[in-house]
This record gives C-alpha cells, structure tokens and sequence, in this order.
C-alpha cells in the first residue's frame, strides 16, 4: 500500500516540505484546495522533489471549466516529469454557486461528463485527435495550434474523483483512473455500497479492479503519549461530529446503526454547540470511523479491514488545529507500507 502525505505549508514554503516527504519516504505529496490554489502548490512542490508524486487531493472541477483545468494540469504535469495525479472533487451546492458563482446540477452525471472533457481535451493535445466533445453541460469544439501545448512529453495525467454516493462513485468507476475516499466512512459502508457501485462502474467500461486506484485518507486516533492520544482523539472526534451532521453523509451512520445521530448533530451544528458535538462520538462509534490505538495495532486493523480496499492511504494525523495541522507521521507510514 502507497503512502500519501498532505501538504500544508504556504507557497513559499511548500518546495521544501515537499521535499521532506519525499526525504521521509512518502510516495505521494497531496494538496489540498483551501487557502491556496492546489495545483499552484503542486508547481511549486515539483521544483523541490525528483521522484515523488504530486497530487490534488482535491481540487474543486465545478469551479473551473474542463478547458481550464486541463491546461493547469498539463502545467504541473509537465514542469514535474509526469508526476501529477489530478484528483478533483464536485464540493457542495452552496460552496459552487455562493462562492465560485458557477453553475450545479446534477453532481454526477456533471461529474462524468467532466472527466471524459478533459480526456478528450488531452486526446486532442497529446494523440492529435480533433477535439469534437459535445456533452449535456460541457462543449468543447474548437482548438488552434496557438493554443496547444508543445511540451506533451509527459503525456496526461491520470485523474482521480471523489466519491462518497453510490451514483457518483459508480460514475467515477466507470471514467476516471482512481476514486478518492471520504475519511468519513467505514468498512460496513465501502463494503455494502462503495464496492458495488464501483463494480457496477468498472463493468460499464469493461475495466478490472486493478485498473483502478482507491485512495483513502482514514482518522487515525494514535500518539506516543496518553496526553497527545488524548488531543488527536478530541480532534476525530468533533472532526467526525461535523461530517456525521451532514444528512448527505446519513448513509455512512446507517451502515453502522447510527443513523438516528445525524439529525441531533445537525441541529447541535446550527445551535452553534460544536464541543457538545464532539462529546456525541462515543468509543464504540469512534473506533468503527477511525484506526485507534499503537501503530502496530492500527497496521493490524487496517489491513483486517481494508488490506484488500485500499491502494493508497493518507500517512498524516489531524490533530484538530484546523486542516493545516495535518502531520505525516512516519510511525503510521510504517504501518501502512507493512499491509
């Protein structure tokens, strides 16, 4: 199983932590799309690194045109060698019409269509196919020599989508190259209905299971003392809190019996009462949403539960100081590489 580590840093500190993952061992540097944009990150990642690679984790497709991002992606792509892995996500209503003031609808029909744009895109770029695509929410007909990269050595990156729904992950199956897990899951639920969806999707493309990769970034609850077990363990738990008030995410808490705590928790959240949130997430219900324990006893329940799932998995704890506090921990990475 590869390790992934997040990149947290400011852009003019980001080289020099990619390049400290890399020294540690990661197989994949992530970026995330909040504070800066993820593939300008990754730019810079690539001038500090030689080997490791580069991905989104994710950036937000909804926010940009395909048009747009394939020509940001083909950037990285080839400034790094052909390292980037183009993870994109669809986020939420709000966050795409009140934030981006871009158009939503049907999340993932929209999704589909998005990734077979930019393969086409990229066809035209990289095979010399004339770009002829014509969908229900994206056209893409016209490309000039001025406009098409020259340096198509490195060819296109692999694109992975986010999926936690049975529609969009089965979409996501059938088109892209890699899905991206929600950490807020567990095994009931990627076995009950993520691994079917993806069955389904890989049926309609005529794929194998080894033909696409699954990327998981799970909470792991650990520490080298009782008093940092403790605060990392308090992050899960009010992070899992705000996911688990979610009615989107419903599902995940059905798949375990606890489906009747997500409308409390969401109306705890509009209350503004986030600690009592938290205080919702038992040990019994902790334990089923993240890896507890010392790092040999969580390389043994990840590979119990998901040693035949996971392709990739995320090395870095949250510890609750807000997403920049996530830490690659090499302990954990140890305990990855062993399943």
């Amino acid at each position: 199983m590869k390790t992934a580590g997040a990149l947290t840093a400011n852009l003019i500190d980001v080289a020099q932590e990619a390049r400290q993952l890399e020294q540690q061992g990661a197989d994949i540097a992530s970026s995330l799309e909040l504070g800066h944009d993820p593939l300008m990150q990754l730019a810079v990642a690539a001038t500090g690194t030689e080997k490791i690679q580069l991905m989104t984790s994710i950036a937000v497709a909804f926010a940009r045109s395909p048009m747009t991002l394939a020509l940001s992606a083909h950037d990285v792509n080839a400034l790094s060698g052909g390292r980037l892995i183009l993870g994109i996500g669809s986020q939420i209503k709000p966050h795409i019409e009140k934030r981006y003031s871009m158009p939503w609808s049907k999340p993932a029909a929209r999704m589909r269509e998005y990734i077979m744009a930019l393969k086409a895109i990229w066809a035209c770029w990289y095979e010399g196919t004339p770009l002829d695509f014509r969908g229900e929410f994206y056209t893409h007909t016209l490309m000039t020599p001025m406009f098409t990269p020259t340096d198509v050595e490195s060819g296109a990156p692999p694109v992975f989508a986010a999926a936690v729904g049975p529609l969009m992950t089965e979409n996501a199956a059938e088109v892209a190259d890699g899905i991206l897990l929600h950490a807020f899951t567990t095994e009931e639920y990627l076995r009950s209905v993520t691994l079917p969806a993806v069955q389904a999707g890989l049926a309609k493309s005529g794929r194998s299971r080894d033909q696409l990769q699954i990327v998981a970034a799970p909470f792991f609850v650990t520490g080298d003392t009782q008093e940092e077990f403790d605060r990392v363990k308090l992050a899960a738990q009010n992070q899992i809190a705000f996911y688990a008030s979610t009615p989107a995410y419903r599902g995940v808490l059905d798949s375990i019996g606890y489906g009747e705590l997500q409308p409390e928790l969401n109306r705890l959240s509009k209350a503004g009462q986030w600690a009592e949130m938290g205080q919702r997430i038992d040990d019994t219900l902790l334990d089923k949403l993240a890896l507890v324990g010392e790092p040999g006893e969580i390389s043994r329940k990840l590979a119990q539960r998901y040693g035949d799932i996971f392709d990739i998995c995320s090395a870095s704890v949250f510890t609750g100081e807000g997403y920049s506090a996530g830490l690659f921990s090499r302990p954990i990475a140890r305990a990855i590489k062993a399943v």
